[in-house]
């Protein structure tokens, strides 16, 4: 009776959340490549005013009403 306890007991342990960090991994990497993307479609820093796009950058236009 006592080993079928402890068999019941180690097979409900807690598992590393393989999911969970998967989500986050591809999260940060979403957010990174999306922010890099906005950063290089941003006004330039000073210094960088004259320099080229990066071929990997889209163009993004802007508008008149921004949100409407």
């Amino acid at each position: 009776m006592m080993n079928l306890l402890v068999a019941d007991a180690a097979s409900q342990a807690p598992h590393f959340p393989f999911a969970y960090t998967a989500v986050l991994i591809v999260g940060f990497i979403s957010a990174v490549t999306i922010g890099s993307i906005a950063w290089y479609n941003s006004k330039r820093p000073p210094g960088w005013e004259e320099k080229q796009r990066p071929d990997i950058v889209p163009e993004v236009d802007k508008s008149e009403n921004p949100g409407l």
